[in-house]
């Protein structure tokens, strides 16, 4: 298997084969907990322009994302996996749109499948890489508003990368770096009502989640499917 850890747009733009997009801080950590609170399907989508038609045209749906981290005007729930949580969202269509991960999905053009990436469901993954055993695997790190690599989102591909070689990291201490690092952010004060504490260790909740969610596309629209192992 040849594994390449790949960064940002330009990175989207070129991953071949089976394709993790991750996003750690937030993304795809809210992603699957929007899953695991009862959301019957997520619409990710790169363009707020498109998101806002979505919900014109369905008002029962529910917007959940961010720009600048913050959440846009109209939204129901920012990019945050606690204001997911603290929400009642079982049951709802959900379109997700954010600055990074949901970008890489839009320009992951070449991939042969894609995957989302976020440590709290790492393992499935691994897993489920391990079944596919792709002659390519790309770790699309999309970084900070697709602007500069992330701490997190390259050491999640760290971490895959060394689970599959038999060459494990050490995750406690990304955790600690990530603490006084990257994710100092999200114990700022003011930054509380968008970027809260409880997100950090929501997103770094190690494998809480066996399952993986997987990119289809059905009548020109690319959604996420829920696959458990």
């Amino acid at each position: 298997m040849q594994i390449k850890i790949l960064q940002l747009l330009d990175g989207a733009k070129s991953a071949e084969g089976l394709t993790v997009i991750i996003d750690v801080f937030r993304a795809f950590s809210v992603a699957c907990y929007a899953f695991d609170s009862g959301v019957s399907r997520i619409y990710p989508v790169g363009d707020i322009d498109l998101a806002y038609r979505l919900k014109k045209e369905n008002p029962e749906y529910i917007l959940v994302g961010e720009r600048n981290e913050q959440k846009p005007e109209g939204f129901n729930f920012g990019n945050s996996p606690s204001q997911v949580l603290a929400g009642d969202v079982d049951g709802n269509v959900m379109v997700h749109t954010t600055s990074s991960g949901t970008q890489g999905i839009a320009n992951a053009a070449n991939a042969d499948e894609i995957i989302t990436g976020s440590f709290v469901n790492a393992g499935a993954i691994i897993n489920y890489i391990r079944r596919k055993n792709p002659e390519k695997l790309s770790l699309v790190c999309m970084g900070y508003a697709c602007q500069h690599p992330t701490d997190e989102d390259t050491f999640l591909a760290e971490y895959i990368k060394g689970e599959l070689e038999n060459d494990p990291v050490d995750f406690n201490d990304m955790v600690e770096k990530l603490r006084n690092g990257a994710g100092a952010r999200f114990f700022v004060p003011e930054k509380q009502s968008w970027a809260p504490s409880e997100d950090f260790d929501l997103c770094l909740d190690l494998n809480r989640f066996s399952f993986v969610l997987k990119v289809e596309n059905e009548n020109g629209m690319n959604y996420l499917k829920k696959i458990e192992l």
